[in-house]
């Protein structure tokens, strides 16, 4: 993905309000990935990724930043917690299962692309069998002009199959049994091709016709999958794809302070953080994992690991992972102006998606600048006052204040419904200034 620093940035500016270093920090990153596959393999082999750790309250960004990174970029990315790991030898997900999810993103990426690629010979093959099912060839010994109706006929057939003339019409279709494919990544790849070799064993003893009568709308899609299938080549998607995910494939670690032991816990912790943090080093470092595709090695993966930092300290992990991440950077705690600009100025804003979800009832929702500015003074005073939760209050604060509206929507059917600050005030004051209803209802 050729993007430059600035055009990242640009793009999460439409997201993401303030927090201009995390993403900096984050678009430079990416750009030295793209730096690096220019450079010969020697010096390419050399070259390890700077991973980043985001420190930072909850609700400020962290997660909106990775997960906007995942819709911008063409490069394998998952994002997965910290604190669903276990040590090997406790009963749980193994830290190796977040590599074998990154490969199956990978696969999902290149299979896409190379069903684009093939698009027009997936739906000439798609087109073809719904047209032999709804005009039944000739038999062999026609006469040319028979021959001849017949093509005019064809052809006359396929126009009004790709218009959609036929979708009502219900064909014999005979549903091939696809393959399932068991993308358990917690399993070893050892038990997971086994669990593979029994389904093709099944699938194999149970090979009887399975005819069944469907639409011609429907037929599409179901013959879209089976051309799929037949036309693209297996074995070199899964090869691209694990290049695709050594090379460029970013794994969001979220939740690391919830694997640091705290000095304050005197052992009180559960004794396999520490082992979680021992058992992501290799991996973080460089290390080999098996997947049922093929070998992937992690030297050249980026990690991007966030946390809030409330109980523990980043150096609270163990100093070997804490080495592993030599960028960090402090997300800044939302103040009232930023709330207002991210009510006002993101992409598809909170606002526009209730102004969106209302309309469907045919109530035209309008927010004053008064009543926002209310909207953003209360969810920062209840920050302060209760746990800051950061931008995530702002959903329950809206939701307190449009309850009334979203329940009796249909009282105000095709009419204006106004926001106006003596609203906000009137449903949320007594709450915000009671600590004990705030610290339930808000």
């Amino acid at each position: 993905m050729n993007l430059t620093p600035k055009e990242i940035v640009e793009y999460l500016d439409k997201y993401v309000i303030s927090q201009n270093d995390a993403k900096k920090t984050i678009a430079l990153a990416l750009r030295t990935r793209y730096r690096r596959m220019q450079l010969s393999e020697e010096l390419q082999d050399e070259i390890m990724p700077k991973n980043i750790l985001m420190i930072g309250s909850t609700g400020v960004g962290k997660t909106e930043i990775s997960r906007r990174l995942a819709k911008m970029m063409k490069v394998p990315f998952i994002k997965v917690e910290a604190s669903k790991y276990t040590e090997v030898g406790f009963v749980g997900r193994d830290v190796e299962s977040m590599v074998r999810d990154l490969v199956v993103s990978s696969i999902a990426i290149v299979k896409a692309e190379k069903e684009e690629k093939n698009r027009e010979k997936i739906e000439n093959y798609v087109i073809n069998k719904i047209v032999e099912k709804l005009l039944p060839p000739l038999p062999s010994g026609a006469s040319e002009s028979k021959q001849d109706d017949y093509q005019r006929l064809l052809e006359a057939m396929e126009k009004r199959v790709i218009a959609g003339e036929m979708d009502d019409k219900i064909i014999e279709l005979e549903i091939q049994k696809i393959h399932v494919e068991f993308n358990d990544t917690n399993l070893p790849p050892e038990m997971a091709k086994v669990q593979e070799s029994f389904s093709k064993v099944f699938s194999q003893m149970n090979k009887e016709d399975n005819k069944q009568e469907v639409t011609v709308k429907d037929a599409k899609s179901i013959l879209k999958t089976e051309a799929s299938a037949k036309l693209l080549d297996s074995t070199n998607i899964n090869a691209e794809a694990l290049k695709r995910a050594e090379d460029g494939g970013i794994i969001f670690l979220d939740e690391i302070d919830k694997i640091a032991v705290s000095e304050k816990s005197q052992g009180r912790n559960d004794p396999s953080k520490e082992g979680v943090q021992r058992d992501l080093l290799p991996i973080v470092e460089g290390s080999s994992v098996t997947t049922k595709y093929g070998v992937i090695n992690t030297d050249h993966i980026l990690f991007i690991a966030a946390g809030a930092f409330h109980v523990s300290k980043p150096s609270d992990l163990i100093p070997e992972l804490q080495g592993r991440f030599p960028l960090r950077v402090e997300l800044e705690s939302l103040t009232e102006d930023t709330l207002y600009k991210i009510l006002t100025q993101t992409k598809n804003s909170l606002l526009n998606q209730y102004e969106a979800l209302l309309s469907v009832e045919g109530v035209k929702l309008v927010f004053e600048d008064a009543a926002i500015h209310a909207i953003a003074k209360l969810a920062h005073r209840t920050n302060e006052l209760t746990e800051d939760i950061g931008a995530r209050r702002l959903h329950t604060v809206i939701e307190k204040v449009l309850e009334e509206v979203s329940f009796s929507a249909d009282e105000y059917k095709d009419e204006e419904f106004i926001i106006t600050s003596e609203l906000v005030h009137e449903k949320l004051d007594v709450v915000v200034e009671n600590d004990d209803l705030s610290r339930y209802i808000l």
